[in-house]
């Protein structure tokens, strides 16, 4: 056991809507039970780009005594969702770029913290936002 920033999650503000899902790129956020959980906190980076698409805001994040965080516990769950995706495809645009408004389906899309938020630009954005 290790004290690091993990995600928390209030099960009593979450409403479900699964747009906290996507941005986490670890895999370690589900929805299950009609509510978002962290599924396993060695998946969990700490990061927090979650944060910022709740609606709700139930999510935080906090530092506390878990495991630590495992890359190659990341690795094995991207191999498996990988897998799952092929068997079930589906279209997400929940997440959009912050400036032009595209969706990850029209344009490749990257997390960012800017300004202490986190946010999603498209690479075509990107360069404006880094450049001025």
């Amino acid at each position: 056991m290790v004290k690091r920033m993990i995600v928390h999650i209030d099960e009593e503000k979450c409403n479900g809507c699964g747009k906290c899902v996507s941005p986490c790129a670890e895999g370690a956020i589900q929805i299950i039970d009609g509510k978002a959980k962290v599924v396993s906190e060695e998946l969990c980076d700490g990061m927090g780009f979650c944060i910022g698409v709740c609606p709700q805001d139930a999510i935080s994040i906090e530092e506390r005594q878990t495991v630590d965080f495992s890359p190659e516990a990341v690795a094995a769950a991207k191999v498996k969702r990988d897998e799952e995706a092929k068997e079930t495809k589906h279209e997400d645009t929940s997440i959009h770029c912050f400036q032009c408004g595209l969706s990850e389906n029209e344009r490749y899309l990257m997390p960012l913290r800017h300004g202490k938020e986190s946010i999603w630009v498209c690479t075509r954005c990107l360069p404006a936002l880094i450049h001025g």
